[in-house]
């Protein structure tokens, strides 16, 4: 069932064929002058994500959706599916989740509604029992004392309640909102522990889906699964046809009806529990629910892992540092997927990456870049990168697989997370706090104020270490007792991000003991800064080199020095020496730090900004004296990346385009005056 969602409405003509890049890029339009027409027509920097916004060459427009509109008129809330379409700013093309359907779903027989009651006495009766043992624990003193065997209870009462509660404890695993963090390392084994269901059951349903018998279509299938999960499990085989080897992902039997039916019940409980819930995270536990079942709907067909597989593909064609399996679509269904199998390295095998012949700090910050990509590019990112899903090829590409969990961010929640790596570089921490409530962690009109002082005693404690000591596990650690202790809910999404960062922060850590995430990390988002022709991304590049008013020289050298440092580390991966002419442009572009367009769109910037002129021109006279040596440690530091000629055709070619804006600025600033 393929539903849109009304909100989606203003946002559709911005829906790419991939259906979740959300961003047009004009090549007529100049980046930075766009960049100045934003500045000139609207004044807000920043829109909350409860409106939607679109963002076309650099100019945002902000329109209220319907479903808001509609909200207003009626002076009701808004349901917790529509505050999470609010929240999101992105079209759900493909839904398969609301809680309608789901009702509609389990209550279409009377035998069903029986079943309904049994399931719901049976989760009732456990989850009453385990509830029953915390309190007494809490009567009679010793809650603390037995937190490990408490914690390893619920583990074991989850798996014995079935699919949909080890996923719900898979999601628990990383919800410091939720649980307690001694819980959640408990149940993080729930997310590599599950029993497989027996060969003949999956080779019934492989049949079934491909309507042939399994000789018809495989030379061979392996005996043993080779991984087993809470919705399915793998196995590898051979095409009969071409000899190719594949990975066959199977669904687990009749489990559709036992997930919408455990969903039902869960939304049941969770109405009785929203005045908790707004107290504590200050959103209704239905809304918690509805987000797991979105979710929980999607990873069960296979149809929309195809998809995810397909938008990968489309992501990294590109890239030749990362490889995305193929997949066997006419081999493929809602319940089997198949798959290009992927013959690689575990990333958690230092030795036998060293084997062959991959230079560790290349593979690693390979593995860095592909992820901040995903993440602040593509805004489709993979949610669960633990090691059997990530792979060093031999060549020294990374290998991604198991495309059934991943997250997708809105332009708007992208350039929010840019803004909060600013506001972080700039120290700025109201602005951070704001950044909160912009992505859904806060509810709406919360006041920030207490969350203030937090927040700049654990960037600054983390921070100050510097780079060296500085780590992703340490931080969100600190931020578990902050959400802990304040009305904060992580959504989803985000708790998807920050498990994908930790988890493959410990794959860097597992390969490299002495690791700093950091240290790769600040020269990725450094180049993206200097080279990203995205004019958002120009104008937050301005927001870090000035600091009230005053130009940043230093930040400038440091930024180009970074950005060079992880071109330098990208060059030395073994993928990139191979000089094939698929990739021959994409290897001119990662083995140089090209700042042409940068330079040509700041020039610019320059003749047609009379604010952004007058303050570099402050910035070259300031304290009375020329700043030239600046200037000159600022060109020593790009003078063997930059290609003069070509940079001097460039602004020839763009000369009348400049004269244009400056006719155009000049004219604006005449009309104001009268």
């Amino acid at each position: 069932m393929a539903l849109i969602h009304p909100n989606c409405i203003n946002s559709l003509s911005s829906c790419t064929k991939t259906r979740r890049n959300f961003t047009f890029t004009s090549k007529s339009s100049s980046p930075l002058s766009m960049a100045v027409q934003r500045r000139k027509k609207f004044s807000v920097s920043a829109v909350s994500t409860a409106s939607g916004e679109t963002s076309i060459n650099g100019v945002t427009t902000t329109t209220r959706s319907l479903t808001e509109k509609k909200s207003l008129q009626t002076g009701k809330s808004s349901s917790a599916m529509e505050q999470l379409d609010i929240e999101r700013g992105v079209c759900v093309p493909f839904r398969k989740y609301t809680p309608e359907t789901v009702k509609s779903k389990v209550l279409e027989s009377r035998g069903a509604v029986l079943s309904l009651m049994l399931r719901g006495v049976e989760i009732v009766w456990n989850l009453g029992l385990y509830w029953s043992a915390l309190m007494y624990d809490c009567l009679v003193g010793r809650d603390k004392e037995v937190v490990p065997d408490r914690a390893r209870q619920l583990r074991n009462l989850l798996c014995n309640l079935g699919s949909s509660f080890i996923k719900a404890g898979q999601v628990l695993a990383n919800r410091p909102d939720i649980i307690r963090e001694d819980y959640m390392n408990e149940l993080c084994i729930l997310q590599d522990d599950v029993p497989p269901f027996p060969n003949q059951v999956a080779f019934n349903i492989i049949e079934e889906e491909l309507g042939r018998p399994l000789e018809a279509v495989f030379s061979k299938i392996s005996s043993q699964t080779i991984a087993a999960a809470s919705l399915g499990q793998v196995y590898r085989a051979t095409l009969r046809d071409t000899g190719e080897d594949v990975a066959i992902k199977v669904q687990r039997p009749e489990i559709e009806p036992i997930i919408y039916r455990d969903l039902f019940l869960f939304r049941t409980l969770a109405s009785f529990l929203n005045g908790i819930s707004l107290q504590k995270l200050g959103c209704n536990a239905e809304l918690i629910v509805d987000e797991f079942g979105e979710k929980l709907l999607e990873e069960l067909d296979y149809t929309l892992e195809a998809r995810n597989i397909e938008d990968f593909l489309e992501n990294f064609k590109d890239d030749p540092t990362v490889k995305i399996p193929r997949v066997y679509k006419q081999l493929s269904g809602s319940r089997v997927l198949v798959m290009e199998w992927i013959d690689g390295i575990r990333c958690t095998d230092p030795q036998a990456i060293k084997k062959a012949g991959i230079d560790l700090d290349g593979f690693l910050t390979v593995g860095v870049s592909a992820a901040l990509r995903q993440l602040l590019e593509f805004g489709l990112f993979h949610g669960d990168p633990h090691p059997g899903n990530i792979f060093a090829m031999r060549d020294g590409r990374i290998a991604y697989v198991d495309f059934g969990n991943v997250a997708e961010l809105s332009q708007q929640n992208k350039q929010i997370l840019i803004d909060a790596v600013v506001h972080a570089v700039n120290e700025d921490y109201v602005e951070m706090a704001n950044d909160f409530t912009r992505l859904g962690f806060l509810a709406k009109g919360t006041d920030v104020s207490p969350i203030i002082p937090a927040l700049e005693a654990i960037w600054q404690n983390s921070a100050g270490k510097g780079l060296s000591d500085f780590n992703f596990r340490s931080v969100t650690g600190q931020f578990n007792k902050l959400v802990y202790n304040y009305p904060i809910r992580i959504p989803e999404r985000f708790s998807l991000v920050i498990r994908s960062l930790l988890t493959q922060e410990g794959i860097c850590f597992t390969l490299k003991p002495d690791f700093k995430f950091l240290e790769v990390a600040y020269p990725y988002v450094a180049k993206r800064l200097l080279t990203d022709p995205n004019p958002a991304l120009r104008e937050r590049l301005i927001q870090v080199l000035f600091k009230d008013g005053v130009f940043q020289w230093k930040r400038l050298e440091n930024l180009i020095t970074l950005a060079k440092e992880n071109v330098a580390k990208m060059s030395s991966n073994p993928a990139l020496q191979v000089n094939s002419t698929q990739h021959s442009k994409s290897l001119q572009v990662i083995r140089k730090l090209d700042l042409t367009d940068t330079i040509k769109d700041g020039a610019r910037l320059f003749f047609t900004d009379e604010g952004i002129r007058r303050q570099l021109l402050l910035a070259l006279t300031e304290d009375s004296k020329l700043h030239i040596q600046e200037l000159v440690d600022v060109y020593r530091l790009v003078e063997s990346d930059l290609d003069m000629p070509s940079l001097a055709m460039e602004v020839v070619r763009d000369f009348p385009t400049v004269v244009r804006d400056l006719a155009l600025s000049w004219t604006d600033s005449v009309l104001l005056d009268r």
